[in-house]
């Protein structure tokens, strides 16, 4: 098992910028990669940028591309979203995310694990 606390949500004004944390414990070594997704109010989740463990490979969502930094600390099991530029179009429910592997003598099983989420509204 792998549990996710997501912090530093908040109320900013446009132009304005953040700094989102996502602290793991239990089971961290299983996980293969981890990610930032957006909720906005009525839509679907939407992954907005994420990074894997072994190599550190980044991915980010094309509307996000050169205002939001992926990175994470290995000593501190903490993963970080920075977040410049905030546009009004940023607000929503920021979802930390955990893709991990876990092996068995025959089988190997895929796990997902969610953090409960940190609000983020930005205001024009």
């Amino acid at each position: 098992q792998v549990q996710l606390v997501e912090s530093g949500g908040g109320l900013v004004q446009a132009g304005g910028s953040l700094r989102l944390s996502c602290a793991a414990s239990g089971s961290i070594f299983t996980i293969d990669a981890m990610g930032w997704y957006r909720q906005r109010p009525g839509m679907q989740r939407v992954l907005v940028a994420a990074i894997t463990f072994g190599g550190g490979t980044t991915y980010y969502a094309d509307s996000v591309k050169g205002r939001f930094t992926i990175s994470r600390d290995g000593a501190k099991n903490t993963l970080y979203l920075q977040i410049n530029s905030l546009t009004p179009e940023d607000t929503g429910v920021y979802y930390c995310h955990a893709g991990a592997t876990r092996f068995y003598p025959d089988d190997r099983k895929k796990y997902n694990y969610w953090g409960q989420g940190t609000q983020v509204t930005v205001s024009s």
